[in-house]
């Protein structure tokens, strides 16, 4: 390979390594056994700060429980789509987002969370406030009685910062709560078609030396 088509390889891999920004992913296990049958609820929200906050994007993904989500209350407010135990979607455009539904209490609780967006993947460095995830666990319908949490003020099983410089910060006030973090290896489309591109200049390149007397 000559120097000049290693230089355009190379220039072609570095782009398409910045355009793959791959979303912040927790995985979350929530042992509730010590309430197995009761009938309360699941509260999910996504949350700017109160100053200059820049977007953010926040997806739950493969909610599996053997408990009972009662369908009657599937709530979002704020910039929120979907129901569980599908994919629910939250950006932090609006002041409150929340996801909020009747539960059954079984023995578990899993899921992920997946973080992405701008505030995560490119920081602007002039944003004075972060974002926050937070998933709560009640005894009852209404919300008010938070359950396997030591957060008696917020009623929060734990929350996830979206901090200034894109990083984030995992915050568990619950014992019978597991999250553990792994960032996505899944490029992004526009990082695969910029490798893809590398490769066909490579290959042509190639061709057109061969024929070459």
């Amino acid at each position: 390979m000559s120097k000049r088509a290693s230089l355009l390889v190379a220039s072609f891999l570095f782009f398409a390594a910045v355009a793959s920004a791959s979303p912040i992913t927790y995985g979350v296990t929530v042992n509730t056994s010590s309430i197995f049958g009761t009938v309360g609820s699941l509260d999910f929200n996504f949350n700017p700060g109160p100053l200059v906050t820049q977007s953010a994007l926040l997806q739950t993904l493969n909610f599996t429980s053997d408990g009972v989500l009662a369908g009657a209350c599937p709530c979002g407010i704020g910039d929120v789509s979907g129901q569980l135990p599908a994919t629910i979607t939250f950006d932090n455009g609006a002041g409150l987002n929340d996801y909020f539904d009747d539960f059954t209490f079984g023995s578990t609780i899993s899921f992920q969370v997946s973080l992405y967006g701008p505030a995560l993947s490119s920081p602007d460095g002039v944003s004075t406030s972060g974002s926050t995830f937070a998933f709560g666990m009640f005894s009852d319908a209404a919300g008010t009685i938070p359950v396997l949490t030591t957060d008696t003020t917020d009623g929060f099983a734990f929350t996830v910062g979206v901090n200034l410089d894109g990083t984030t910060t995992v915050t568990n006030f619950s014992s019978q709560t597991d999250v553990g973090s792994g960032t996505s290896t899944i490029p992004e489309p526009s990082s695969l078609a910029l490798l893809g591109m590398a490769m066909t200049s490579l290959g042509t390149r190639r061709f057109r030396q061969q024929r070459r007397p």
